[in-house]
């Protein structure tokens, strides 16, 4: 079974990731192009499904983290896809993914300090 800290650091880059994939386009742009909207979900399908192998200790022991908001968007996306609502997709792209990118490295530095500092070295 992997560990917790591999599960935060597939987070943490998947919501970069999806991050920079909505950097420069507008709603529009991204509600007209598949392409960019199938990267951003699979990133949020990625952080969603870690979020979900993440050890009950570290989800008790960092409540702020929506860990029930980011399991539950990805069981909807998984089973409803045909119903993804795209909308909703952009702003969690442009808003939340941000702070939950925060809490994250937060978490990590906290919990795995020799891994948060490795993930900020240059690759």
């Amino acid at each position: 079974m992997r560990r917790d800290e591999l599960y935060l650091v597939d987070m943490i880059e998947a919501a970069a990731a999806a991050t920079t994939f909505v950097q420069d386009v507008d709603e529009a742009a991204f509600l007209a192009s598949d392409l960019i909207q199938s990267a951003v979900l699979q990133k949020l399908l990625v952080i969603g499904e870690a979020a979900g192998r993440v050890s009950p200790e570290i989800r008790d022991r960092w409540p702020d983290v929506p860990w029930r908001s980011v399991t539950g968007f990805r069981n909807i996306a998984v089973h409803a896809y045909f119903e993804v609502d795209w909308s909703i997709v952009w702003r969690i792209a442009t808003t939340a993914l941000r702070e939950l990118q925060e809490q994250l490295a937060t978490l990590l530095k906290a919990e795995f300090p020799l891994v948060a500092s490795q993930l900020d070295q240059p690759h």
